[in-house]
């Protein structure tokens, strides 16, 4: 039975009182047990028992921002998918993507849209951009605890801010540390194994002002290339039929690619390696 909870059935009174505006908090209270770092785990390292989700890059554009994730789990030296997803919309301007243990932040990344949902329905307006990445990142410290026991959840947060400070950067992105540290990030930024080489990748091609459009195809090059050097991260997988996640938010609100118009960009970006390989 869950705690504090009438066996007549009556709900209790936190239910039925005027509550906190932050879904998260009122879980603490009702049901922390269902918190994503707030289960009791067994001593010792458990890194290797999950499948784990990689790479994830986000570019700002002239119109708002672009965010791809590549398709592949792994779990070890092993593949536990080809085709999960991990970039998803937070709200109706705003993107997240998730890296580490994908279980534990496709859970983290469902409960940050009930905690946006939450707060537009009892305040009756949206969050900021910046309070939306603060609420996420007292969420990703909340999982603190079963990072040091390895697993990790690492998200980046992307959006189009609908009163930016500067006009010239409604597209805005922000990254994490396990610990819940939040940091804005300039141009394009990239989580997971592959980061490494979808930044470098991104450093070379990227120029403030960019389209939409030829960001999309940025994003699916960085992808390609962080899948030739890191083997977690998957790449267009032709044979399958199996692209890139990739979505935008802008002042029209956020659009996921269809599989047509991905499936179009990832066979360009393939045709063009197969005449230069090395990009």
């Amino acid at each position: 039975m869950t705690k504090g909870f009438d066996p007549s059935g009556r709900l209790p009174d936190f239910f039925m009182n005027a509550g906190t505006s932050s879904f998260t908090q009122f879980l603490t209270h009702a049901s922390p047990e269902l918190l994503p770092g707030r289960r009791p785990l067994p001593p010792g390292m458990a890194a290797d028992l999950a499948p784990h989700g990689t790479t994830i890059v986000a570019i700002a554009t002239a119109e708002g921002v672009v965010m791809a994730g590549d398709r592949r789990a792994t779990m070890g030296n092993l593949i536990a998918s080809r085709d999960i997803e991990k970039v998803h919309p937070a709200d109706s301007y705003s993107l997240i993507g998730i890296a580490g243990t994908a279980g534990i932040g496709i859970e983290l990344m469902r409960l940050f849209q009930v905690e946006l949902e939450h707060y537009e329905k009892i305040e009756g307006i949206m969050l900021s951009l910046d309070g939306k990445a603060n609420r996420l990142a007292g969420m990703v410290r909340g999982n603190l605890g079963a990072a040091m026991q390895g697993l990790a959840v690492v998200p980046l947060f992307a959006g189009y801010d609908l009163s930016p400070a500067d006009g010239s950067r409604a597209g805005r992105i922000f990254s994490f540390d396990v610990a819940g540290g939040l940091y804005e990030e300039t141009g394009y930024d990239s989580i997971g194994s592959g980061s490494l080489f979808a930044k470098s990748a991104l450093k070379k091609k990227y120029r403030p002002g960019v389209s939409t459009a030829d960001a999309i195809t940025l994003a699916v090059e960085a992808l390609y290339d962080a899948a030739d050097d890191d083997t977690a991260t998957g790449g267009p997988d032709v044979t399958r039929k199996i692209y890139p996640v990739v979505m935008s938010a802008t002042a029209e609100g956020t659009h996921r690619l269809s599989e047509q118009e991905i499936t179009a960009v990832a066979e360009r970006v393939v045709a063009g390696r197969m005449d230069n390989p090395g990009g």
